[in-house]
């Protein structure tokens, strides 16, 4: 059996894992977020390189569906016009046909780099994300934003229809379910959500729990919600990131989430991952499977046994962890919960040659959660 965990005993017979590995692709170079198809045939990857390259799961035959001129960072799959979205660290965001392999539109998003990019439920909005951690006192707290560090796009015609502020870097973006919410989280733990419909800002709080300040080595603040997303009914917001650290340099945190009511005022934090259930490590990303009964977050393991984990969303509970010998940048689901599938990438080596070998990696799971 091919697969990062292995068989288990529950006192008489084996139980066997709800996450199976079914196949791994290389890619040239890392892997930085992934859209799923619909039936988990093909994915589309953004990639170190800048390139956004559509993967065939089975095979990993690979071509490309377009470029940014620096990293890609972010990527989304639009079913209904069959187009691709993608956002990068050159600041733009790019609409791509995905079947005539030809640039649709191009939108300068941001002055700075693309950290996220989300699109809607509904297919009208695309949000992205940016902002520089530069120091605005002696305390090295940010300084503030050049340029708004939110910025919600029609998708139909790529117009800006939405500016808003934060706290840069702002690194993590997610809708709610039904597309009138945008929730934004920052370096130093503060989530700001919006409503669309009425511009204001509805939901503000911060959480200790992703950021600290390093002190060995190198002075300056460093974490952040890297990664969020609501719940399926849109009640709740998830939050992962890596927990408090004094060296910033070993990235050793603790892996962690969190869950906020985030309608209330002030949001309530509803529950977190159990710290005998986690290890060290960055947690790059969060979501949910589509029924709704799991979610998975993913990462960098520096410490412990699992980067991958598989959560009951009743409870918080850890279901399956898995090492699976990558850094995890990307993770998405297909539409029936039957695949899992991640980006990322391994330790960056050359041939005896000196040429580079390939570092980027594409996994896909056999997923049985409920």
């Amino acid at each position: 059996m091919k697969t990062d965990e292995k068989p288990v005993k529950d006192g008489t017979s084996e139980v066997r894992p709800k996450i199976e590995l079914l196949a791994e692709h290389m890619l040239p170079t890392a892997g930085l977020a992934v859209a799923v198809l619909p039936e988990a045939k093909h994915v589309i990857v953004a990639c170190f390189d800048g390139g956004i390259y559509q993967v065939d799961t089975g095979s990993g035959a690979r071509t490309e569906v377009g470029r940014h001129d620096n990293y890609a960072s972010g990527v989304a799959y639009l079913p209904q016009s069959n187009e691709v979205i993608s956002a990068g660290y050159d600041g733009a965001l790019i609409w791509h046909d995905l079947e005539k392999r030809t640039r649709i539109r191009r939108v300068e998003a941001h002055r700075f780099w693309s950290w996220r990019m989300a699109v809607s439920a509904d297919e009208r909005w695309v949000a992205s994300v940016t902002g520089a951690y530069r120091a605005g006192g002696y305390r090295y707290e940010p300084a503030a934003e050049t340029e708004p560090s939110v910025k919600v796009f029609e998708v139909r015609t790529g117009a800006l229809v939405h500016s808003f502020s934060h706290v840069p870097p702002v690194l993590s973006v997610a809708f709610s379910p039904d597309g009138r919410h945008v929730a934004a989280g920052n370096l130093m733990g503060e989530v700001r959500v919006w409503d669309l419909e009425t511009v204001k800002m509805v939901a503000s709080w911060t959480t200790a729990g992703f950021t600290s300040w390093g002190v060995i080595k190198s002075h300056h603040y460093v974490g952040g919600i890297f990664s969020m997303t609501f719940s399926l009914d849109g009640e709740s917001l998830y939050l992962a990131g890596m927990g408090p650290m004094g060296d910033p340099m070993a990235g050793n945190g603790k892996q962690h989430w969190e869950r906020y009511a985030w309608r209330e005022n002030p949001a309530r934090k509803l529950g977190e991952i159990a710290d005998a259930q986690r290890g060290n490590g960055l947690m790059e990303a969060i979501v949910f499977h589509p029924r709704g009964g799991h979610f998975v977050m993913a990462g960098r393991l520096a410490q412990g046994k699992w980067n991958t984990g598989a959560f009951e969303t009743a409870g918080g509970g850890l279901v399956q962890g898995l090492d699976t010998k990558i850094r995890v940048t990307g993770a998405g689901f297909s539409a029936n919960g039957e695949r899992l599938c991640l980006v990322g990438a391994v330790g960056q080596e050359r041939t005896k040659e000196g040429k580079p070998k390939d570092f980027g990696r594409v996994k896909i799971y056999r997923c049985s959660l409920g």
